[in-house]
């Protein structure tokens, strides 16, 4: 498929929706309207289930959507934590842990592409659990602006501790991965026949 045509797939137009919608989201969550920027979390959570379901049913798995869905991802992840962080829902500790963490990936990761060290550079178990425990955290702090949930607010101050955690673990998890996969040497090819 034609790159620009890439743009025109339904579940390109989705992740394109998601991003869309965290201006939005940081707007709502400075004015305090707690309720519009929950629906708008839901709708963009919402939204990152359907493009990966509708881009196998359609068969529209493009170049685009598999860099465009991640970034996505991470941009409302990444600019929730700080405007969160900004309202002083979350504590700063943890924001700078995270973007440190994502920072130090991020570069690592840039510089084994460019030099064309290493291409393949997939999550680590850490990694994903430290994804799936800020998602939660941040949709519960969130929720506890909307709903009077009991204890929510010990259960996300857990969540955020173990980010804490995980997040410098999966950080050395990555490293201790890209090291060994680095260091190991790459098998003789074999000499064709004379």
């Amino acid at each position: 498929m034609p790159f620009l045509r890439q743009f025109r797939a339904a579940p390109n137009l989705l992740t394109l929706l998601r991003l869309f919608i965290i201006p939005f989201l940081v707007i709502n969550i400075l004015d305090g309207r707690w309720t519009l920027a929950f629906g708008l979390i839901m709708l963009a959570g919402i939204s990152d289930g359907l493009d990966g379901v509708i881009a196998r049913w359609l068969k529209q798995i493009t170049t685009l959507g598999l860099y465009l869905d991640p970034i996505a991802d991470k941009l409302l992840l990444s600019t929730l934590f700080l405007v969160l962080t900004h309202v002083g829902a979350i504590p700063r500790y943890v924001t700078v842990l995270v973007f440190s963490r994502d920072l130090g990936i991020l570069l690592i990761a840039t510089l084994l592409f460019a030099t064309n060290t290493l291409r393949n550079f997939r999550p680590s178990i850490f990694g994903k659990l430290n994804t799936f425990v800020q998602i939660i955290a941040v949709v519960g702090i969130m929720g506890g602006h909307v709903f009077a949930i009991p204890y929510l607010s010990t259960v996300t101050g857990l969540l955020l501790r173990a980010i804490a955690v995980l997040a410098p673990l999966s950080a050395a998890q990555y490293a201790w991965i890209v090291i060994q996969r680095v260091s190991t040497p790459v098998a003789d090819a074999p000499t064709p026949p004379a």
